[in-house]
């Protein structure tokens, strides 16, 4: 196995932590709504869900995504 192929990134990134993030608050709010049977809140938990996908999206579109201009480069 060589060890000098660079990494992809795997989402490293602002965009990326704040699309996880987005979907896992909503991911858990529609867990606890579907539990107590709050229908209203899992429709709106499911929307969060595909707010924090556009979300992500638009923040690597802006440059916030692996190798954007506006994020800074790591060495490992």
């Amino acid at each position: 196995m060589s060890t000098d192929t660079a990494e992809p990134g795997h989402g490293h990134s602002p965009a990326a932590w704040t699309a996880v993030v987005i979907m896992l608050v909503a991911f858990v709010i529609g867990t606890v709504a579907f539990f107590l049977d709050v229908q209203w809140l899992v429709w709106a938990s499911a929307a969060l869900l595909v707010v924090g996908a556009i979300a992500g999206w638009a923040l690597a579109r802006v440059g916030y995504g692996v190798d954007g201009e506006k994020t800074l480069s790591k060495a490992h």
